[in-house]
């Protein structure tokens, strides 16, 4: 394994759906938010925050594929795992057991998009309530159709980019200019 990746960078025209992630020699495209980059974002608003974001542990779905190979912290996601999208809630933008009685992400999907998750530090540490929740770097769909604003990218280029991944790598999400 190599000593870890230092800078994953999103780039994207303004309002496009579609960017091109580039790292460690690749250069892929990867699915945006419905909104693009934005750098003012809101809960619900489709938009994929734009600024440098730290990779935190992934999280995969061990009945479908085998753990990814990365120095980042890994674990299985669980049948009843999600994650709190409620701003009035204290849990707002954490993991929470299913089932939960406010607004929430299913992390156990019957689509393959969450097979393997890579949680974003975005709004992590101390959240702001609506500033948004649950945004991660997750599989997509075979036509990078957009994220509710997430960045998204084919099984091959995850695997990669896990690979090359270490405790100080760090996505830099922006406009091309």
């Amino acid at each position: 394994m190599t000593a870890g990746l230092r800078t994953i960078r999103v780039l994207a025209e303004p309002g496009a759906t579609v960017g091109t992630l580039v790292a460690g020699g690749m250069r892929v495209p990867c699915a945006l938010g419905r909104a693009g980059i934005v750098r003012d974002k809101r809960e619900g608003d489709g938009g994929t925050p734009a600024g440098t974001h730290r990779l935190v542990g992934v999280l995969y779905r061990a009945d479908r594929l085998g753990r990814p190979v990365t120095r980042l912290p890994t674990a299985p996601i669980r049948r009843d795992d999600g994650w709190c999208d409620d701003p009035a809630d204290r849990r707002y933008n954490r993991p929470v057991g299913l089932p939960v009685g406010t607004s929430h992400e299913r992390l156990w999907r019957n689509d393959n998009l969450y097979d393997v998750v890579v949680i974003l530090d975005y709004n992590l540490a101390r959240p702001i309530a609506k500033r948004g929740s649950a945004v991660f770097l997750h599989l997509a769909t075979p036509g990078f159709a957009p994220t509710a604003g997430c960045v998204a990218v084919d099984l091959p280029a995850m695997r990669h980019l896990l690979f090359l991944s270490a405790a100080k790598t760090a996505i830099v999400i922006g406009q091309a200019h």
